[in-house]
C-alpha cells in the first residue's frame, strides 16, 4: 500500500507556472491596463471640465443676482465689468446694453483663467448668461 502511494507521488508532475506562462500573463495584463488608465485619465479631466464649469455658472448667477439688486436703486448706473476676479482663478465680464429708457440687455460671461493672465479670453468662457432687465418703477 504504501508502495502504491510513493509511486504515485514520483510519477505526479509539479503544479507550478512555466517562465513562459508568467510572462504572456504579465503581457496580456500590461495590454488591458493601457485602456484603463486612459480612460481614468480621460475621466479625471472631464470631472475637472465639470467642475469648471459649474462653478463658473454659480458665479455667474450670483454675479446677474448682484446687478438686479443693484438696478432696483440704481437703475441708470452702467453695470458694464471688464475682467473682474469674482474667486480665486475665476473672471468675469459684464456687458450692459440698453435697449429702451426702461429695458436693458444684461451678458455675463465667466470663466476659469487658465493661463494665468488675468483676463478673460474667448477660449477661456465656460458660462455665458444673457438677460433682460426692466427697470421696477
Amino acid at each position: 500500500m504504501y508502495r502504491k502511494l510513493i509511486k504515485k507521488l514520483a510519477n505526479r508532475k509539479a503544479n507550478g507556472f512555466t517562465l513562459i506562462e508568467v510572462a504572456v500573463a504579465s503581457g496580456l495584463l500590461i495590454i488591458a491596463m493601457v485602456p484603463i488608465l486612459r480612460a481614468l485619465t480621460t475621466a479625471t479631466a472631464n470631472a475637472t471640465i465639470i467642475e469648471q464649469r459649474t462653478q463658473s455658472l454659480t458665479l455667474a448667477q450670483t454675479k446677474l443676482n448682484e446687478i438686479k439688486a443693484r438696478s432696483i436703486y440704481s437703475y441708470a448706473s452702467n453695470f458694464n465689468e471688464t475682467d473682474s476676479v469674482l474667486n480665486g482663478s475665476y473672471i468675469c465680464g459684464v456687458t450692459d446694453t440698453p435697449q429702451t429708457a426702461y429695458l436693458r440687455n444684461i451678458e455675463i460671461s465667466v470663466g476659469f483663467d487658465q493661463n494665468a493672465n488675468a483676463t478673460l479670453d474667448t477660449d477661456e468662457v465656460e458660462i455665458t448668461i444673457t438677460t433682460a432687465l426692466a427697470k421696477r418703477w
